[in-house]
């Protein structure tokens, strides 16, 4: 069987991501999408919030794990004997800083493939961030989001207005 661990912060789970999950699993038996605190990116949503919501959008999906993750991602990906990292390109922006990271992973584990996947057109303009700012600015989110997420999220922007 083969897997391949999709890492992130999902702060907050876009379509964007939920459609190179679903393409992952036409190269991989199994996807694993594992969600990583990453303090330095200031996320809105606690790991448990970014976990449930991932899980709610993926519930569908057997073929689909999502699990917490820290720590060295090579090393979380040789202990769970996975075949490979999938990252996502949405831009050339994206590539230089994933290539980085592909070949310095590549250096600490030389077993550890990284694949690259572009997204559908619809989506290579999507990020968490410029979500969260549409959000910020009350925009309708229905493009971007599961409907339960687009709610989350509009009600902690709420919560953070003074």
């Amino acid at each position: 069987m083969k897997i391949g661990i999709y890492p992130g912060t999902f702060d907050p789970v876009t379509h964007g991501h939920t459609d190179i999950i679903t393409r992952s699993l036409r190269v991989f038996d199994k996807v694993v999408v594992a969600v990583a605190p990453n303090p330095s990116k200031h996320p809105l949503f606690n790991l448990a919030e970014r976990l449930a919501m991932v899980q709610l959008v993926m519930k569908d999906l057997d073929q689909v794990d999502v699990t917490p993750f820290d720590g060295l991602l090579v090393d979380y990906v040789e202990r769970s004997g996975a075949h490979a990292i999938i990252r996502g390109l949405r831009a050339i922006s994206d590539f230089e800083h994933e290539f980085q990271m592909a070949l310095i992973n590549r250096k600490l584990a030389k077993t550890v493939e990284t694949v690259f996947l572009m997204p559908s057109e619809e989506y290579s303009y999507l990020s968490s961030t410029i979500i969260k700012e549409v959000a910020r600015h009350g925009g309708n989110l229905t493009e971007f989001l599961h409907p339960e997420v687009a709610r989350r999220l509009h009600d902690r922007i709420r919560s953070l207005k003074p």
